[in-house]
């Protein structure tokens, strides 16, 4: 099992939440301001077991190029989201020490 941390940009967030969830993948959403990457990012939390993954960032992927088809975007970004992967087995450390 992988934890797969995304930092999306909010002018994805609703649309990826709403497709990913209609393709059974279970969340969890933190809203972040500032910090971390800049204001107006949202972190999906995405458990996932090692087989899945390539489907679920296709899927990220796909439900972002949507987005930008019905919507305009007015300012032109490099980039869509972060995103990285956690072992499940390196958590077992927090957990004990919390």
């Amino acid at each position: 099992m992988k934890l797969l941390v995304c930092i999306l940009d909010d002018f994805y967030k609703d649309q990826v939440e709403k497709e990913l969830r209609e393709k059974g993948y279970r969340m969890t959403e933190l809203a972040s301001s500032g910090g971390f990457l800049r204001k107006g990012s949202t972190t999906f939390l995405f458990g996932a077991n090692e087989d899945d993954l390539p489907t679920l960032r296709d899927s990220l992927k796909e439900a972002c190029l949507n987005v930008e088809k019905n919507k305009q975007r007015k300012d032109k970004k490099t980039h869509r989201y972060t995103s990285f992967l956690i072992k499940s087995g390196d958590l077992s450390h927090l957990l004990a020490n919390s």
